[in-house]
């Protein structure tokens, strides 16, 4: 049965590749499995039918012989540990490359999110300025480690593994504030990442979804 993963069918960063179905859309192209993906609309996220299958009402969610998945970093790990290709045979290895995809999600990624919703929700307040200094020292210090730990490595431990392509997608997080760019090799890191042919079908497949959900929009009567 091919699997079948659910993204925005309208996301909100615009065909950026920042939302979470993106991670899944690669690893499944860098593992070489065929997906189907089904698209909702905020309100139908929030249905009974989505919330049965994640019961926070967001994406992506993951379906295949009857196993229903939510979160992105557990569909990553199921995927990866079924398929050859990011996860590597040694089990000490194997066992790094999963310490690092928690990594991405529990130590890197957090101070990441904060810093987006504060200028989502806080940045017309007086204060925001001064809470945004806070917040880049935060993501700053993380980075810090992060490069320290990968010196001139190509990736974070051997080959490239699961660990690194959910490292990219949250470093990716921060394209737009440039601060992934003071870090010369987390910059390098993140290129060479996101030039991998996989990572290029699965942004042009999510991309794809926008421009037809924008040229839709364009060419509807007006009301």
């Amino acid at each position: 049965m091919t699997p079948t993963i659910t993204a925005f069918e309208r996301s909100p960063d615009r065909g950026a590749g920042l939302a979470r179905d993106m991670r899944v859309r690669w690893t499944l192209e860098e593992l070489g499995q065929p997906y189907q993906v089904r698209l909702l609309s905020f309100a139908e996220m929030k249905q009974p039918a989505h919330l049965a299958l994640h019961p926070f009402g967001q994406i992506p969610t993951f379906e295949e012989d009857g196993l229903a998945l939510f979160e992105s970093g557990a569909i990553i790990l199921h995927l990866a540990e079924r398929h050859p290709g990011l996860l590597p045979a040694d089990s000490g290895a194997r066992s790094r490359a999963i310490a690092w995809m928690f990594a991405a999600l529990s130590t890197v990624e957090p101070p990441i999110v904060e810093r987006s919703m504060a200028w989502l929700f806080e940045r017309e307040q007086s204060w925001y300025a001064q809470r945004l200094t806070m917040l880049d020292e935060r993501v700053r210090r993380r980075l810090g480690e992060l490069s320290r730990h990968l010196g001139d490595a190509d990736w974070l431990d051997g080959d490239f593994s699961a660990g690194d392509l959910l490292m990219t997608t949250v470093l990716l997080r921060l394209q737009s504030a440039g601060i992934v760019d003071e870090f010369a090799n987390l910059a390098a890191y993140v290129a060479r990442a996101t030039a991998r042919p996989a990572y290029q079908r699965a942004f042009a497949a999510q991309r794809e979804v926008f421009l037809q959900a924008q040229a839709a929009a364009e060419s509807a009567p007006a009301p």
